[in-house]
């Protein structure tokens, strides 16, 4: 359902969901330092390769233990964060045929941002659905 800004004082809060929206994973950097996710066939199986927890999102859990009203939150980014083979790179379909140049260098034209179907999304679903059940 979507929801118009007027609308949306207007929801209980009960039942109001937040989304948040989770970067891509890139090798060699994060989401915005030029990273790439290229050639990622294997999940990262060991902590101490992931990045530690992002400063933002310990604010936001302070802000959230502080509220009046309980809130919980379904923080999907460790998971997340394993599946750095879960992006399409250079093989998502595209409206063209990959130029020579693209071939080439693959890493400059590839999508890290966007997920996989089926896979991480999936998993998203499924938390988020036990989540509302449980409501």
């Amino acid at each position: 359902m979507l929801l118009s800004v007027n609308s949306v004082n207007k929801i209980p809060v009960e039942f109001t969901v937040l989304f948040f929206f989770i970067f891509g994973i890139r090798r060699a950097g994060q989401w915005n330092t030029g990273g790439r996710c290229h050639n990622e066939v294997e999940p990262i199986t060991n902590d101490t390769h992931l990045e530690p927890y992002p400063e933002k999102m310990r604010v936001v859990d302070s802000l959230l233990g502080e509220m009046r009203t309980p809130i919980s939150c379904l923080n999907v980014t460790k998971m997340t964060a394993y599946r750095k083979d879960g992006h399409p790179s250079v093989y998502r379909k595209q409206k063209h045929k990959m130029s020579e140049e693209e071939t080439r260098k693959p890493e400059k034209f590839e999508d890290c941002i966007h997920w996989c179907l089926p896979g991480i999304p999936d998993a998203w679903n499924e938390l988020l659905y036990a989540k509302l059940v449980m409501i």
